[in-house]
């Protein structure tokens, strides 16, 4: 996005519009939501850290150790996350 400022819309507009506002973040707008001239909110577009495409796309990426679902290494989670008995 360039210098400048993002565009302001009150709350009934923002409701209003919303499906225009969503689509404009989409674009990488950012938009500033106010109650009585008064900024709130802004709506900021997300950042997609990882483009996965479904089932098995880290096929090939991922190497598992040998042990990894061991009844050693599930004890060890579990006492970490405080559930062992």
């Amino acid at each position: 996005m360039s210098g400048s400022a993002a565009e302001q819309f009150n709350i009934h507009e923002a409701k209003t519009n919303l499906s225009r506002i969503i689509e404009r973040v989409e674009h990488g707008e950012e938009i500033v939501i106010s109650r009585a001239g008064h900024p709130v909110a802004k709506v900021v577009p997300l950042v997609r850290r990882v483009n996965r495409v479904g089932r098995g796309s880290l096929r090939g990426r991922l190497v598992l150790a040998t042990d990894w679902d061991s009844d050693a290494t599930n004890a060890q989670i579990a006492d970490d996350f405080g559930t062992t008995a």
